[in-house]
């Protein structure tokens, strides 16, 4: 028996049916259903797949929440001196409230994957916008200069909620997003966490200015947390109330395989061990670490480097910090839909990956001569690459390792950047109080050449690609054979 009818999703669009394992499986959501029809013993059974226009909306719920958590990361030290002078620290103590986000997530990444992996979307997302609005409330109670410690217990908590935030944007392009919009999806997932990012560049130094009366400083200070916890609170609850684990129906062939893998199939440890003794993903762990360290020690780093040679430019280092990543978010859009046409994952990333390089010469050679336009101007070359270079990693991964989970994947990867991210910038700071701002950047320079060099090595396994081309031939195969009204090529190959 033939079954060549196609289904269309809610927008209209045709999707063909999925061969994706041998369990006649039937499941429900809003109306909807998949229906997985055997066809013989021999044969897989066939599934419709369906986009939903909630997708849309569960995306850019995420990218909220991450924009709000990325916000606080950056939020102290762009006004590094001012929360020295507001709490009588020093500025090592400082770079700790960005490097805290670093340290906290290499021990909880693994148990946070693994609960991803048991429980899915939702729970992952109710947990992270939870803990964030639980550690915007704290630092609002610690606007006072002997309350360090509780300001850093908020940082902390909101730290722990990045754990939960990192490795979800390759997740939620994958179980919400047909095969022709992964990569784009993924990148408004790391949009978000960019215009957090660019908003914590250019916020606090507008909202807590440099003055030297503390209880002014105070008032300013708790401006800007209650303002934070109020958009926390808010995305929180409607965390709550739009966030959905899943679509009723897959959305592209390689997800119907996925969801038809039964729990026995699946050992998180053994996923673990198979993406250690993947040889491409292990380069690219690397190479991914190098270059988003690099961004951390330079964002982390940027409000030293600017008032070194551009005295009570507090504002200005603020901007140049929004430029960077404001230009990486364009680079991140540009970077998707290029991927999402084209598939030359591995070209796109190397291309990408030596034009950070440069761009990061460049910017340390011009950043002391003396001219802010001209370093707006490197600093915006430099982002669109560096920052833009955040999502192919996560793809770029996802193909090297399916079927193996996308949390994990993007949990190791994103593992390998905080350790980087610590070591570069502690080891660039205590550069740049001995020898100066040019050699702390020529130190990430030297690196981001290296890992230039590695991956030029890493293979183009694109095994994601191959499962859904392997699904659509198949189908096409089998449509074939029915139109025919005889066997299909695939089958008579098969015999």
């Amino acid at each position: 028996m033939c079954d060549c009818g196609n289904s269309e999703d809610v927008q209209g669009e045709k999707n063909g049916p999925v061969p994706v394992g041998s369990n006649t499986s039937t499941s429900e959501h809003e109306g909807d259903h998949i229906e997985c029809k055997e066809i013989s013993p021999e044969n897989p059974q066939e599934c419709s797949t369906r986009l939903y226009k909630r997708r849309w909306a569960i995306v850019f719920l995420f990218s909220s929440y991450s924009l709000c958590n990325a916000f606080q990361w950056i939020q102290y030290g762009i006004i590094n001196n001012i929360f020295m002078h507001f709490y009588s620290v020093s500025s090592f103590a400082i770079d700790w409230m960005s490097m805290i986000y670093m340290l906290t997530y290499i021990p909880f990444i693994f148990p946070v994957t693994w609960l991803l992996d048991k429980k899915g979307l939702r729970v992952v997302a109710l947990v992270a916008s939870s803990i964030n609005c639980l550690g915007t409330w704290i630092k609002v109670a610690s606007v006072r200069p002997h309350l360090f410690w509780v300001t850093m217990l908020g940082q902390f908590a909101c730290s722990f909620a990045q754990v939960f935030i990192l490795g979800m944007p390759s997740r939620i392009a994958s179980v919400w997003f047909g095969s022709g919009e992964v990569s784009t999806a993924c990148s408004i997932g790391v949009f978000g966490n960019q215009l957090g990012i660019a908003i914590g560049f250019l916020v606090p130094p507008i909202l807590v200015p440099n003055v030297e009366d503390l209880d002014e400083l105070a008032y300013h200070i708790s401006i800007m947390f209650y303002i934070t916890a109020a958009v926390a609170t808010l995305i929180f609850i409607l965390v709550i109330i739009v966030f959905q684990e899943k679509p009723g129906v897959p959305p592209s062939q390689a997800q119907a395989a996925m969801r038809n893998m039964s729990p026995q199939e699946y050992s998180y440890l053994a996923s673990i061990r198979r993406l250690i003794y993947n040889k491409p993903f292990v380069l690219l762990i690397i190479t991914y670490g190098l270059n988003v360290g690099c961004f951390y020690a330079v964002s982390t780093l940027l409000n030293r480097m600017i008032i070194d040679h551009y005295p009570g430019e507090e504002v200005n280092a603020g901007r140049i910090g929004l430029t960077i990543v404001i230009a990486g978010m364009v680079g991140s859009l540009i970077c998707g839909i290029w991927l999402d046409k084209t598939k030359t994952y591995k070209q796109t990333t190397l291309a990408v990956y030596l034009l950070t390089f440069v761009g990061m010469l460049v910017y340390a050679f011009t950043l002391n001569l003396g001219h802010l336009w001209i370093v707006f101007i490197t600093a915006a070359a430099l982002g669109f690459f560096m920052t833009g270079y955040l999502p192919l990693g996560f793809e770029f991964a996802v193909e090297l390792t399916y079927p193996e989970s996308e949390g994990t994947s993007s949990g190791l990867l994103n593992c390998s950047a905080q350790v980087f991210g610590i070591i570069f910038t502690i080891c660039q700071g205590k550069i740049i109080d001995y020898y100066g701002t040019l050699a702390g950047n020529i130190f990430l320079c030297i690196f981001l050449f290296l890992g230039t060099l590695m991956t030029a090595f890493i293979k183009a396994d694109l095994r994601r690609q191959k499962a859904n081309q392997l699904a659509m031939r198949e189908a096409a195969a089998k449509d074939s054979g029915c139109q025919d009204g005889g066997v299909s090529p695939l089958k008579e190959a098969k015999v």
